[in-house]
């Protein structure tokens, strides 16, 4: 079975000594967003060569491995959902859809989130409604309204910047530093689209946002931009 083979070099590749930096790095001590999370210490070009090396990992297997305690095999369950998904028929994308929307619980730290909702998530949502990324982005969860708004990453890849200023406007006032960086990190693509369109949606917001927020929004500007947008003077 595939998923044997993964696990075997995952228990291969693990190190310790990483998986204590990485178990810091993802804050996974007492009441941290990532508690609990256990790490082998991977780095990802080996995650995604041990993927690479097991792509006939079927669909029962990975929801198999998408549930695992270990970090790095959730990331590889993931390369291989994309994988399959970007090489499946009409049918087997919005099979695989499903499941990853029923598996978001499972897709719990901002490195799973980030690669691969825009390749899943986004890529099968464009062009066909903006409802259930709004959805998501309102949610409790904090990995939900995660996806919700790095999903139209795949929106602003094709420059349609609408969704996104919408989510964006949903999770102004969001309390988590991770998505005030989600928000500010799609602002500054899109800016990096349309630098005009950025321009114009954070002057209108700029004075409601997290700190966090706009620093990351406009971490590319011009020297002196950035500093009137930090000074309040726009």
């Amino acid at each position: 079975m595939s998923i044997q083979a993964i696990k075997t070099a995952v228990k291969r590749n693990s190190n310790k000594t990483h998986a204590k930096l990485l178990q810091r790095f993802f804050k996974t001590g007492k009441g941290e967003y990532g508690e609990g999370d256990i790490f082998a210490g991977i780095k990802v070009p080996v995650l995604r060569q041990i993927a690479k090396a097991n792509g006939d990992t079927s669909l029962s297997e990975i929801r198999e491995l998408i549930k695992s305690p270990i970090h790095e095999e959730r990331f590889i369950s993931l390369v291989l959902l994309m994988d399959k998904y970007k090489h499946g028929t009409d049918e087997e994308r919005e099979k695989i859809f499903r499941f990853y929307m029923e598996n978001t619980k499972y897709i719990n730290s901002w490195d799973l989130v980030d690669v691969s909702c825009p390749r899943i998530v986004g890529r099968h949502l464009y062009g066909r409604g903006e409802e259930l990324l709004v959805e998501m982005a309102k949610s409790s969860g904090l990995w939900k309204r995660r996806i919700g708004m790095i999903s139209t990453m795949y929106f602003i890849d094709k420059g349609s910047f609408d969704t996104s200023f919408r989510i964006a406007e949903i999770l102004l006032r969001d309390e988590h530093d991770l998505i005030h960086k989600a928000v500010g990190w799609m602002l500054r693509e899109i800016g990096k689209k349309d630098f005009g369109a950025e321009l114009k949606f954070l002057k209108q917001h700029y004075h409601a946002m997290p700190r966090t927020m706009l620093r990351y929004a406009i971490e590319k500007f011009p020297e002196e931009l950035r500093q009137q947008f930090l000074k309040g003077e726009i």
